[in-house]
């Protein structure tokens, strides 16, 4: 009888166990963005959610929570102990430029994720409005060089990557030039359309309707290739200043703690999802890179990022805190 009670144990002990496990294969992963509904970078996160939850066999939530350049959403993923169960939308914000943007940050870049690997990556385009006389960059740059004042150019915010691009193009080029940063991108944009403001650099999301819609013309792109759906806008390196490179990027993390197992699951349905031909167009209708990679690849992406751009930042003496 204590044999048979013994035996009657265990075997009970291995079904909790199997049902536990599969409970945590049926639970819905979440899958955090730290922007608003409805903008560029929760789309990238619902179109390629969508394609993983289907090589996963499980449900991807996509739960907002913008504000603090990233950090709110970064501090809620790194303290998340539903380990296996949550993915991030980490980027340039999150992982390059907020260590030196922020003195005290409630999270670290480095030893909070593991990488799963990167997404996409939005070059980032020169727009001018329409009143100002240049089609390409000699163009403004000698019309720039030609005005009693500095001339003013608008970016979505201290901080973000169109003003840190903004930064680099006016060291590198030696104009003489006046930031105007804007609460976001829509605001500028509009200021640049209504001739408020000469010029901004503007991520390709956001760039496209616009110079599609010849609202204002885009004379370079910071990418090192001229983005295809925009193929006829040079680059800045082929317009003279070479190497010339700056983009809004984003990348997949987990929390740190994660079982192995299953940040290589994500990572290898990230790589299907990244391959397919309607996520590639989805991304490339809104001037958007896809990266496929490693999680190696994408640790050795961010950490020279946030070199470089905390090199750009210190320089500039540009504090959020």
């Amino acid at each position: 009888m204590q044999r048979k009670t013994f035996i009657q144990s265990l075997l009970a002990l291995a079904l909790g166990a199997t049902t536990l496990a599969g409970q945590a294969q049926d639970k819905p992963i979440e899958w955090v963005v730290g922007y608003a509904a409805g903008g560029g970078s929760d789309v990238v996160a619902r179109v390629i959610a969508e394609a993983m939850s289907k090589q996963l066999g499980r449900t991807i939530i996509v739960t907002n929570k913008p504000g603090a350049g990233t950090n709110i959403a970064a501090d809620y993923t790194a303290r998340s102990r539903d380990l296996g169960n949550v993915l991030f939308t980490a980027d340039f914000a999150t992982l390059a430029a907020n260590p030196t943007l922020f003195t005290k940050l409630t999270y670290n870049a480095e030893k909070d994720f593991q990488p799963v690997g990167l997404l996409v990556r939005f070059p980032m385009f020169l727009v001018v409005s329409n009143t100002v006389p240049a089609n390409n960059l000699h163009d403004f740059t000698t019309w720039a060089k030609a005005q009693k004042e500095p001339v003013a150019w608008g970016s979505a915010g201290l901080g973000s990557p169109h003003h840190l691009v903004g930064e680099l193009f006016r060291e590198q080029s030696g104009l003489r030039l006046t930031h105007v940063p804007y609460k976001g991108a829509a605001p500028g944009v509009q200021d640049v359309v209504g001739g408020q403001i000469p010029a901004m650099w503007l991520d390709s999301a956001t760039a496209y309707p616009f110079i599609s819609g010849k609202k204002l013309k885009a004379i370079a792109v910071a990418s090192p290739a001229r983005v295809p759906t925009m193929a006829d806008v040079p680059t800045v390196s082929e317009q003279g200043i070479k190497g010339f490179e700056g983009y809004a990027w984003q990348g997949l993390v987990v929390p740190t703690g994660t079982p192995p197992e299953a940040t290589a699951r994500f990572a290898s349905a990230l790589q299907q999802a990244l391959g397919q031909t309607v996520v590639k167009a989805r991304m490339q209708a809104m001037g958007l890179e896809t990266l496929p990679g490693t999680p190696e690849h994408m640790a050795s992406y961010a950490r020279a990022e946030r070199e470089k751009w905390g090199a750009v930042i210190t320089k500039i003496g540009v504090k959020l805190d």
